[in-house]
């Protein structure tokens, strides 16, 4: 099992040893060639406009958009959900609100429930999703907005389960890996 983290910007890093911790391999992905032979991909939080200038500078854009439609497992986070959405590399048919929780004075925990089992969740300048394609499942919401959904390969979360020590959802990426095994991914050059 080999999980890519974008480590352009975030908290790469922490996703990276939480994955190390659940039995993976771990590259952080960079450039283009970092996607090759990946079973999988988290998008970690960070600063969505940030992580859109790293992407633009190092050509990742359409390589991760061939990657995500591979249906190799995607995981987004915070920022990550905002990357995945309409507006930004188009795969998850959803539309995000950039900070929609308020500012960072503003953040909070809450325990969710996610397929039955409950999640901790830190949310920092959290977006949350204005609209839903009708392929996009709701897993969780907070006050009626979406927090948590997938459609497909692509799980997304408008929170930082990697800074609450929370492991169930990287879980569920790795089983989704796992069972989507490796096969031939489109080359992201």
């Amino acid at each position: 099992m080999l999980a890519g983290v974008l480590a352009l910007q975030g908290d790469f890093e922490a996703h990276g040893k939480m994955l190390r911790d659940l039995d993976a391999d771990v590259r952080e992905v960079r450039v283009p060639a970092d996607l090759e032979g990946l079973d999988g991909l988290i998008i970690p939080g960070g600063e969505s406009t940030t992580m859109t200038l790293g992407i633009e500078r190092e050509g990742l854009a359409e390589p991760l958009r061939a990657f995500a439609r591979s249906g190799a497992p995607v995981f987004g986070t915070c920022a990550g959900m905002i990357m995945l959405d309409r507006n930004h590399l188009g795969v998850l048919d959803v539309e995000c609100r950039r900070n929609a929780f308020g500012r960072q004075i503003r953040s909070f925990e809450a325990n969710l429930q996610i397929e039955g089992k409950p999640v901790r969740a830190v949310f920092i300048r959290a977006p949350w999703v204005d609209v839903c394609g009708e392929d996009v499942e709701v897993l969780a919401a907070v006050d009626g907005h979406p927090v948590a959904v997938r459609q497909g390969n692509l799980l997304a979360v408008s929170f930082h389960p990697e800074l609450a020590g929370e492991t169930r959802l990287h879980e569920l990426f790795l089983t989704s890996a796992r069972s989507a095994g490796t096969r031939s991914r489109p080359s992201p050059s």
